[in-house]
């Protein structure tokens, strides 16, 4: 193994200006290993330190060459970009529509369910308010039928109440004439006549009334006469009365009138309110007899 003289008998000379070129080597060494280093981050992402360094021995042995590292590859391509995706809008919720719809639907049969309703008790309504009417009319007419029937039956009653009384009166007049000619034949028989009822002659008569009974007669009636109406003047009523013995009457007669109805309806009236007539003083009622009404007597 050579010793260390032999070494330093045959290494290089000694350079005085080694400490610059030192400084000077080692500058460069580090400024090209940082950018070196900037060179590999900036291309790579790998961390991986590289170290180079340079051994000096005092044995001069060949240098080995220079260990070149390999640039790196090339970085692969960048993707291209992506098209941009716009958001569709959101489509309509169709069950929503759907409900919504259905609901439209609703309040419309709904709607046009009450408009029938409302519609069906208007008709109800006019029809029942038609009936009330037809109703009502039919009554008044029915009342109208049964006022007239009565109407009709009153006047038939009137008349035939009218031709009993006419009748009776008839009967009433028949018997007074038949009675007023037995008077006669008994008063011509109280007065000495001998004739029969039919002589003539100039027989005794009877005596009238005396001058008292017209008064007792007016007394008699006039209380039954119902008469408020104004006239003009006082005129004269004359009316037959015809009575039986006891001075019942049985028949009167307007044979004069007075010229106001009215007047000659109460005397009449009166007549048969009174009844009966007062007798005289020699106890008969003359009959038959005229009397006479003025309504301002």
């Amino acid at each position: 193994m050579p010793s260390t003289a032999e070494r330093l008998e045959f290494a290089p000379p000694r350079d005085t200006g080694s400490l610059r070129a030192y400084a000077l080597a080692l500058l460069a060494h580090a400024l090209l290993i940082a950018a070196l280093t900037w060179g590999v981050h900036w291309k790579h992402s790998d961390r991986t330190a590289s170290f180079e360094a340079e051994l000096w021995t005092s044995t001069p042995q060949a240098a080995a060459p220079q260990l070149v590292e390999a640039p790196p590859p090339p970085p692969p391509p960048a993707p291209p970009p992506a098209p941009e995706v716009k958001a569709a809008p959101p489509a309509p919720n169709v069950d929503i529509a759907l409900e919504q719809e259905k609901k439209r639907k609703l309040l419309q049969q709904q709607k046009e369910a009450e408009a029938q309703k409302l519609a069906q008790q208007e008709k109800l309504k006019a029809e029942l308010q038609a009936k009330k009417e037809k109703e009502r009319e039919l009554k008044a007419r029915e009342d109208l039928a049964k006022r007239k029937a009565a109407e009709d039956l009153k006047k038939a009653e009137e008349k035939k109440q009218e031709a009993k009384e006419q009748a009776q009166q008839k009967l009433a007049q028949a018997a007074m004439e038949k009675q007023r000619q037995e008077n006669m034949r008994r008063i011509a028989g109280l007065a000495g006549a001998t004739g029969g009822a039919d002589a003539k002659g100039s027989a005794q008569k009877a005596g009238g009334p005396s001058a008292s009974y017209g008064g007792k007669v007016r007394a008699a009636v006039k209380p039954n006469v119902v008469f408020t109406e104004d006239i003009a003047g006082n005129p004269t009523a004359e009316v037959e009365v015809r009575t039986t013995l006891d001075g019942s009457v049985v028949s009167q007669r307007l044979i004069k009138s007075s010229g106001n109805k009215a007047w000659d309806d109460a005397v009449i009236k009166a007549i048969i309110r009174t009844g009966t007539l007062p007798r005289d003083v020699d106890g008969r009622v003359p009959t038959p007899m005229i009397l006479e009404f003025r309504p301002k007597d």
